[in-house]
């Protein structure tokens, strides 16, 4: 053990904080001597992760998996009945009692009945069965303790974390509080969620609204955001607010990037700056991807109160602990009030969702929030923390941005579905038709551009039928599902295909002797490792079922046939949340992206953006914006050199000679991009239509000048801050700071101090630059707006001239 920390000091700490430093120090220990051989470290969270994926899933490792394949399903119907419990106490009526409840409710910050819902009517005193994937998760409690204690000490050294170890014990308490005997906290639980008091959603009738437009809730939080960044943008940039048209004001998205806690924190500090600037004030969206949605969820609670600098103060006080160490975790999830808010939705889906799919993405997140969303008071925990849908108390008034948060299924077509003759062909067909789908979540809806369709938010977690609720036996329908469950699924980045992990540790292999042949072998199997998870993605019930005749054509045929979407973390497609603010309607002006990507240099988010973008048939964004690897153009040289086959010497020459020049005009465009990726770099895009069919659209290049900006057929302004390593920050570089990996779950005060001050310290690189682009696009949009209206006068004074002089030609 390092001499920082003496036996008499421990011994001050007591055994908890005691177990906290040696855990850590341990866990620095493994890291340090795996880099001094030059091994790979593996993570204690990824070794867990991966043995409660076996443990979970003890076959899925061994055999190919299709996500979403149908599962058995079980015939729905609606029962006008409820609870075994007798609800005559309360009417589900309009009566003025009610109505003076929910004006209550309304006042005190709590969301009331969305006018657009139905009620629930009906009740009686049937039973309802009580068989369901309670007894799955109760079991699998009762044998974990069985799982850690029955493995030989040797093999639980090298396999298992230390707190693992200890398991057991916390286990069984745990396991008590979840029975669901009378008095229990399950039980509990379970009443509070049948009880439209608590949860009033439960009898809201909700259906699939099929459209591309955005919900009424978020057109009518646009009108009012107008009014704050409206007043956002005079004092940001110091111009009397009485000057400045609704009309010209930009458009601003914020977005942050996945990373773990890396993402969340360097996130948080970019946001501060933000604020301090004056620049959040003017924010209409904010978007994230994994740790990003992390700091929204946070930044929209009562742990914070949507300040980002006590953000930071609560990201001390509670990440230097890892998020599995049980006797923190533990005792949050058996001991009130923080266990009824952690477990609450554990309990929920266990309890009232029939064969419900559970897996390690759900305990993850429960360790999670128990992490990042109880203060350090943990008496002062909120319930309305754990309801997305409650976040838009924050929004409804137009007062904060609204957050949009991320996450991906990954369709992968089965051959079978293909009508093709030749089984080879279809099975290609399908390998090459694989593809990741983007949902959405705000506090208003649930939503899939591919399928054009979303459910309300506190619908989600529900049986959904032909478009509409599906009620459960009791009348009732189940509660919004929780903030924890949706955490887990957000950062669940090891749910990656056995390709992502391949590719992380490929560098490894290959290095190693003997092992050339495996690595060759792995890569021509490459069309099948990207069809493997090892640890499955949540479960969330499909909102799609039963609407084959209303969704378009294109959806795949698996979204009417699987009985959950299976959700993981967006950065397996892009690690930047660029598409939905992208979506029509949202008309993004201006899109701010803080990238805390593991290897920004490397991996160019914004040029994948491009495909969509074209796809889509998006006017105005920056094709081209990033930057080229460093392999491309000799690869796509090769492949020309590989296609021109030369009938004699001379025209072999030559095009060696072609090749050549092309090869070094590349070079030269290439160092000229790769030189300008600064700490703040500028991209804007171009709505001018091009004039022949099947013309590409121009590259984008940094933007230098105002002027380019300022040009009418200007598009999408993108600006990128990059978290790279900063000379004036001395000792911290994302690339080789080891407690920056994404994988890493414990961040000491001091390294969030230099996380903070580089992230700060980088914004402040190209403050003025982005204060001068929003300037522009603001001018540009002042321009056009009074050219406009020019024009438009210019016809009206016309059309009267006309009008008079048809008058004076009939008088005479």
């Amino acid at each position: 053990m390092a001499s920082s920390t003496s036996w008499k000091q421990l011994g001050r700490l007591g055994m908890r904080g005691a177990r906290r430093i040696l855990y850590n120090k341990r866990d620095a220990l493994h890291r340090h001597t795996a880099a001094r051989f030059g091994l790979l470290y593996v993570p204690p969270l990824l070794v867990s992760a991966i043995a409660a994926g076996l443990y979970y899933s003890p076959y899925t490792l061994i055999r190919p998996i299709h996500l979403d394949a149908p599962d058995s399903t079980s015939s729905w119907s609606r029962q006008p009945t409820i609870t075994q419990r007798s609800y005559k106490r309360r009417e589900i009526s309009t009566s003025a009692r009610d109505a003076e409840k929910q004006m209550n409710k309304a006042e005190s910050g709590q969301q009331t009945r969305p006018p657009q819902s139905l009620v629930a009517q009906g009740y009686s005193k049937a039973t309802e069965q009580n068989l369901s994937a309670w007894q799955v998760i109760s079991g699998t409690w009762a044998n974990a303790p069985k799982l850690v204690s029955s493995m030989g000490d040797t093999i639980v050294d090298y396999v298992i974390p230390e707190w693992a170890k200890m398991l057991p014990g916390f286990i069984t308490k745990l396991q008590n509080e979840l029975s669901m005997a009378p008095g229990s906290l399950a039980e509990q639980i379970w009443y509070e969620a049948n009880d439209p008091e608590i949860n009033p959603e439960i009898v809201w009738d909700a259906s699939v609204r099929v459209s591309n437009e955005l919900c009424n809730e978020e057109k009518r939080f646009r009108e009012k955001r107008q009014l704050f960044t409206r007043r956002g943008l005079a004092r940001y940039l110091d111009i009397p607010e009485g000057k400045i048209h609704a009309d010209d004001v930009p458009i601003i998205a914020m977005c942050g990037s996945g990373g773990g806690l890396r993402a969340l924190v360097a996130g948080s500090s970019s946001y501060l700056s933000a604020t301090e600037q004056g620049l959040f004030d003017c924010v209409t969206y904010t978007a994230g991807v994994s740790g990003s949605c992390w700091l929204q969820t946070l930044y929209y609670s009562n742990v914070t109160e949507r300040n980002h600098g006590r953000l930071i103060r609560h990201l001390k006080n509670r990440l230097g602990v890892h998020i599995a160490y049980p006797p923190d975790a533990l005792e949050l999830l058996a001991s009130a009030p923080t266990n009824k808010h952690l477990l609450g939705g554990l309990v929920e889906k266990a309890k009232g969702i029939p064969n419900a799919d559970f897996g390690i993405v759900d305990i993850y997140g429960l360790l999670l929030a128990a992490r990042l969303l109880v203060p350090k008071g943990a008496l002062s925990v909120d319930e309305y923390d754990f309801k997305l849908s409650n976040q838009r108390r924050y929004t409804d008034d137009g007062s904060h941005p609204l957050p949009i948060y991320t996450a991906v299924r990954h369709e992968i077509p089965l051959a079978e579905q293909w009508n093709a003759k030749d089984a080879i062909a279809a099975e290609a067909q399908a390998r090459k038709e694989a593809w990741f789908q983007w949902f959405e979540f705000t506090p208003y809806e649930f939503w899939c551009e591919e399928l054009g369709a979303g459910i309300p938010t506190w619908a989600i977690g529900r049986k959904f039928e032909n478009g509409r609720t599906v009620w459960r036996n009791n009348g009732l329908a189940l509660p919004e599902i929780r903030v924890p469950l949706m955490m887990g699924i957000w950062g669940s980045a090891f749910c990656a295909t056995l390709s992502h992990y391949y590719t992380e540790i490929r560098p490894v292999v290959k290095g190693l002797v003997g092992l050339g042949g495996l690595d060759a072998m792995i890569s021509e199997r490459e069309d099948d490792l990207v069809k493997l998870h090892p640890i499955d993605p949540a479960a969330i019930p499909n909102f799609a079922l039963g609407m084959r005749d209303f969704l378009p054509s294109t959806c795949p045929e698996s979204i009417f046939q699987v009985e959950n979407f299976q959700l993981m973390d967006a950065g397996m497609s892009n690690n930047l949340p660029i598409y939905p603010l992208l979506r029509p309607g949202r008309n993004v002006d201006i899109l701010i992206a803080f990238d805390a990507s593991s290897d920004v240099r490397t991996d160019n988010w914004l040029k994948v953006a491009d495909g969509y973008a074209r796809q889509r048939g998006i006017k105005g964004w920056p094709v081209g914006a990033g930057w080229p690897r460093s392999d491309e153009t000799m690869k796509e040289i090769q492949e020309d050199l590989d296609k021109a086959q030369a009938d004699t010497e001379q025209q072999a020459r030559d095009k060696i000679k072609e090749a050549q020049d092309r090869d070094e005009q590349a070079s030269r465009r290439e160092k000229k991009k790769a030189k300008g990726l600064g700490f703040c770099n500028i991209w804007v895009g171009s709505t001018e239509e091009r004039t022949r069919e099947g013309d590409e659209e121009p590259e984008s290049k940094t933007v230098e000048e105002d002027w380019e900006l300022m040009k009418p057929d200007a598009g999408i302004t993108v600006i990128y801050f990059p978290f790279l390593a900063n000379p004036k920050v001395e000792g911290v570089d994302p690339k080789t700071s080891d407690f920056m990996s994404t994988w890493n779950f414990v961040y000491t005060p001091q390294q969030i101090d230099s996380v903070v001050h580089l992230a700060r310290t980088n914004f402040q690189e190209g403050a003025d630059r982005t204060k001068m682009t929003v300037r522009a696009v603001y001018e540009r949009k002042k321009k056009l707006r009074e050219a406009k209206e020019k024009e438009t006068r210019e016809q009206t004074r016309r059309f009267k001239m006309r009008e008079g002089r048809y008058a004076g030609d009939h008088f005479s």
